[in-house]
């Protein structure tokens, strides 16, 4: 039986590395004039909230969905996500591409990508 108040395994450096990252199949993006990326995501409510929305009158209507606007660099891992490279190569590509170092490019890229995870746009297989 699942238990709330105990702690979820924790995966190992490796294995959270070889994870592969998917988008959110409702994340619309969007390119502005000078190739940055726009994210569209609908907003994600508890049902408590969304059960006092609706006693205050707030209704069925859907919320407007929240948008990220994304910068050169979060545009560039954007694009390596494809749900088929894992972390360690989305790493490997981006350390090429911009000639940072090994470390450097772990912290970006992982920040990144846990970022992207708590908003729900993007999951770990």
């Amino acid at each position: 039986m699942w238990n709330p108040f105990q702690k979820r395994p924790t995966l190992t450096r490796e294995e959270a590395l070889a994870c592969r990252p998917v988008k959110n199949h409702q994340v619309t993006e969007t390119r502005g004039e000078g190739g940055e990326v726009m994210l569209s995501y609908p907003v994600r409510i508890k049902p408590w909230i969304a059960g006092l929305r609706r006693r205050l009158g707030g209704g069925e209507k859907p919320l407007p969905p929240k948008k990220l606007q994304l910068d050169e660099l979060g545009t560039e891992v954007w694009g390596l996500i494809d749900g088929r490279r894992p972390v360690k190569g989305i790493i490997r590509a981006f350390k090429e591409n911009y000639k940072v170092t090994d470390r450097d490019a772990e912290i970006a890229v992982t920040r990144f990508l846990r970022e992207l995870g708590k908003r729900g746009l993007i999951g770990l297989r």
